[in-house]
C-alpha cells in the first residue's frame, strides 16, 4: 500500500475531472472501476476507484482517490493497493508506487500542489 495526501486549491468539478482524466490517460491499462459522490451543504466528497495492470508485478493494482471540498479549499487522499507478490506479507510495492506517481505528475502539471499534508 502507498498513500499520499494533499491540500489543493481549485474548482471541485474541474479538479476531479482533471485528476480522473490524468489517471486514465497515464496508462494504457488504466480503467475506472466505480465512484461515489456525496454533498452536504457546502461540503462535497467524491470517491473514485481505478485499476491498472502492473507489468513489473504481473498483476492489477488499484488506486482510490477521495476528494473533499468546501468552496475552492480541497483535500485529496490517494491510496493504492495490490501488486504484492507474496502470500502473507508485502514483497513488492513498485506497481503501487508507480500508479501513485501517475497522480503526483498530474497534480504537478496542473499546478495544483499546495503541499502534501
Amino acid at each position: 500500500m502507498a498513500k499520499r495526501e494533499w491540500r489543493l486549491t481549485g474548482d471541485f468539478d474541474r479538479v476531479l475531472e482533471a485528476l480522473s482524466d490524468g489517471v486514465l490517460n497515464g496508462s494504457l491499462s488504466a480503467s475506472f472501476e466505480d465512484g461515489s459522490d456525496y454533498s452536504s451543504g457546502e461540503v462535497r466528497c467524491a470517491v473514485r476507484v481505478f485499476e491498472r495492470y502492473s507489468v513489473f508485478g504481473g498483476n492489477r493494482v488499484s488506486m482510490n482517490l477521495t476528494l473533499v471540498g468546501r468552496g475552492e479549499e480541497l483535500f485529496l487522499s490517494a491510496i493504492t493497493a495490490g501488486g504484492s507478490q507474496a502470500a502473507f506479507f508485502k514483497m513488492n510495492t513498485v506497481g503501487e508506487e508507480s500508479f501513485l506517481d501517475t497522480l503526483v505528475q498530474v497534480i504537478r502539471e496542473l499546478g495544483l500542489d499546495t503541499g502534501e499534508w
